[in-house]
């Protein structure tokens, strides 16, 4: 009798359950949601920047995250709707822990934040503005600047290669974020066709349309119902901007203007832009700036309904089709498309360093503070909260002089 069929089966037995589960974690989840926690609360820089940790951290420095496994999170993140860092989180969180694990990334991920916000809130509506906010975002705003830059390069070191095609499509993501000022979901996916429609040409007994099938994500948002008053206009404004609104940090912006100032007029112009100054200058994601928001106009409750509505879009649209990408991912058809994907959102994230530089680089001190954070973080291995801290204590210096 042979045994050739059943080593066969074995074998094939062996790789299916490699595809569909992860090798085994080489840490604890309380050591992963504590990792989450200290990125909310000290990780600056926005959405940019945070991804960046994470690769450096959980992929480059203690190996607990495959670069395989990161690259599908960012490719999910940035093809689905909501905030970029918070969703690649809770995918990381789901790769070894799966529902648990992406439920207590995501929540040690914001909670720190969001209670940072509400404190900002509070004293906001307690003191009659925070004036102090424009000089420390002078400073730290440039300083970002050089932390994105660093995050940019070393990304697209690890990512792009010497393959032409995928520096092609990074240079054109890049061009696009520059000229545009935004970021497109059809251009990641549009890049992830290309390199699929490159490496998958059909041949024999090929049968490449089945392999770009799991990249279909489905959009949906929760209905909002009866008018139960400004609570319920509050989680129905903010969960179609959880679920509709593609890109990353600012890219939500205009939506929250559009709504917040001139649909409901719960702001006026200057407390949407403190609260856009709250968000930038606090660490975690940049998409917080929602609780602050629902602060100002329904206190506690209106906070917590308008991070709530926020989140659970992204959160859902993560958990749902995380199975399915862990399943298939390893498919040469989905690792070509996820290839494109990654490579474009490298690209988006080189351009937002131009676009945000502009913002934020308006003369020669903010010049000077994001050119002294490139140069520290290049050469020496200086955490970022320490030099967040150094940027905003010198623009707290030294904007009323330029003011003056």
């Amino acid at each position: 009798m042979s045994v050739e069929p059943e080593m066969a089966r074995s074998q094939s037995d062996i790789d299916s359950q490699e595809t569909i589960e992860p090798t085994a974690p080489r840490y604890s989840l309380s050591e992963l949601t504590v990792y989450f926690a200290k990125l909310g609360t000290i990780g600056f820089g926005g959405p940019v920047a945070l991804v960046g940790y994470m690769h450096r951290d959980l992929v480059e420095d203690r190996g607990w995250i495959s670069e395989a496994y990161y690259k599908e999170g960012l490719t999910l993140a940035q093809i689905a709707p909501g905030p970029l860092a918070a969703q690649l989180g809770i995918y990381l969180g789901f790769v070894h822990y799966r529902i648990l694990g992406a439920t207590l990334a995501g929540l040690a991920f914001v909670l720190p934040s969001f209670i940072m916000v509400l404190i900002l809130g509070w004293a906001y509506l307690r003191f009659q503005g925070l004036p102090w906010m424009q000089a420390v975002f002078y400073g730290v705003g440039a300083s970002v600047i050089g932390i994105i830059a660093v995050s940019a390069y070393k990304l697209t070191r690890k990512t792009v290669g010497k393959d032409w095609l995928l520096w092609l499509i990074y240079a054109v993501a890049a061009a696009f974020t520059v000229v545009t000022e935004t970021e497109s979901v059809w251009l990641f996916l549009a890049a992830g066709a290309l390199v699929w429609l490159v490496r998958m040409t059909p041949k024999r007994g090929n049968r490449p349309l089945l392999s770009l099938s799991p990249v279909a994500i489905l959009c949906a948002a929760l209905s909002p119902g009866a008018d139960w008053g400004t609570l319920w206009k509050i989680a129905a404004f903010f969960t179609k901007a959880g679920a509709f609104v593609f890109g990353s940090g600012l890219a939500i912006v205009p939506f929250l203007y559009g709504g917040v100032v001139n649909e409901y007029q719960w702001l006026d112009d200057r407390q949407f832009m403190d609260a856009v100054a709250v968000a930038m200058i606090t660490p975690g994601p940049v998409v917080i700036t929602v609780g602050f928001i629902g602060y100002l106009v329904a206190g506690l409750p209106g906070a917590c309904v308008a991070a709530i509505a926020t989140f659970l879009p992204c959160y859902l649209l993560t958990i749902i089709p995380a199975p399915y990408f862990k399943k298939h991912g390893k498919r040469p058809g989905i690792i070509a498309f996820v290839d494109g994907v990654t490579v474009a959102a490298i690209g988006t994230i080189t351009g937002a360093v131009i676009v945000l530089g502009r913002r934020s680089v308006i003369d020669v001190p903010t010049a000077l503070f994001a050119v002294t954070t490139l140069t520290l973080l290049w050469r020496f291995r200086i955490p970022e909260p320490l030099v967040v801290v150094a940027a905003g204590v010198a623009g707290l210096l030294s904007y009323p002089v330029m003011q003056g």
